[in-house]
């Protein structure tokens, strides 16, 4: 989840094109900032149900929504997944229900409060569907005890 990029750079309704279609900056455009993506996600290995967790990742600031090192987030977190154009296709079922890959992945628009909509970088966090100052973070729950932890698709 990069920092907010100036939207004069993008093309109009990018948004709506195919995901294989984007430019590079606006694939990170699509990003809402809701840091749902950065909460450790728990996987039944017999169903493949994911379940989230308030247990963010240990670089998720829980008061801007965003990664504290996205840059050079596969340094200090060598799990952490980057999401492409040509991996959407394999992750997107563990990606949130909301989030604006998932959704292009899957053909859907994005919600009316996405930023790239309303042209507020904020409206992710006014609609109440980012994580802000709600999660745990990791190093302050064993890995064990993350079931007691489990949310509902946000």
């Amino acid at each position: 989840m990069k920092d907010d990029i100036p939207r004069d750079r993008l093309r109009p309704g990018f948004w709506t094109q195919p995901l294989t279609s984007l430019t590079p900056r606006e694939w990170e455009a699509l990003c809402d900032g809701c840091g749902k993506c950065c909460l450790n996600k728990l996987e039944d290995a017999d169903t493949g149900e994911v379940f989230f967790t308030r247990v963010a990742c240990r670089l998720l600031d829980d008061r801007t929504c965003r990664c504290g090192q996205y840059e050079n987030r596969k340094t200090f977190v060598p799990e952490c997944v980057v999401l492409t154009p040509k991996n959407i296709g394999k992750i997107a079922y563990w990606m949130p229900s909301t989030c604006a890959y998932r959704l292009r992945h899957e053909g859907k628009p994005l919600p009316d409060w996405h930023p790239l909509i309303t042209g507020d970088p904020d409206s992710t966090r006014a609609a109440g569907q980012s994580v802000q100052g709600w999660t745990v973070a990791e190093f302050e729950v064993a890995e064990d005890d993350w079931e007691d932890y489990i949310i509902e698709d946000q």
